[in-house]
């Protein structure tokens, strides 16, 4: 058990797991900005445009009429499919994927440019590919041939 709880602090511990903790803390709070954005600011124009409020939008599949015991007011309770809550949320789904995408995309586009430029004063000078890593063999035959010129250069003097 001891160990199970050890490997579980390493885990938590890691620095991904910390970075998605924090990328979730953001994630919800970005949520709730374009939740606020869609419901308060894109569903009313669209509203403006077609005429209907996104929010008000649900298909009726039936009604029934409850009696208060107390005080004998009836009301009627409607049964209803929101499904302007649903429009609602997929435009939502839009807007957190586009900017996920451009955020992504962003990022891609800086680490790229970071590695192929290096800021030396006012100058950039772009940075060189290092070559790819020796194999083993090649490295022994350059061995072997370091090895049969010093052989050479020793029978030649």
């Amino acid at each position: 058990m001891k160990k199970f709880f050890g490997e579980f602090k390493e885990f938590i511990t890691k620095g991904n797991v910390m970075d998605m903790a924090v990328g979730s803390i953001i994630g919800l709070s970005f949520k709730d900005l374009v939740t606020s954005f869609t419901n308060d600011i894109i569903s009313p124009i669209l509203g403006l445009f077609g005429g209907v409020d996104f929010s008000d939008m649900k298909w009726v599949i039936g009604t029934k009429e409850v009696t208060d015991a107390t005080t004998g007011a009836v009301t009627v309770v409607e049964n209803s499919i929101n499904y302007g809550a649903f429009v609602t949320g997929v435009i939502n789904f839009i807007i957190m994927a586009l900017v996920i995408f451009c955020m992504v995309k962003l990022v891609a586009t800086v680490s790229g440019w970071s590695k192929k430029l290096v800021k030396k004063g006012d100058e950039e000078v772009a940075i060189e590919e290092a070559p790819a890593p020796e194999t083993t063999d090649d490295i022994l035959k350059d061995i072997r041939e370091l090895l049969k010129a010093n052989a050479e250069e020793t029978t030649t003097n």
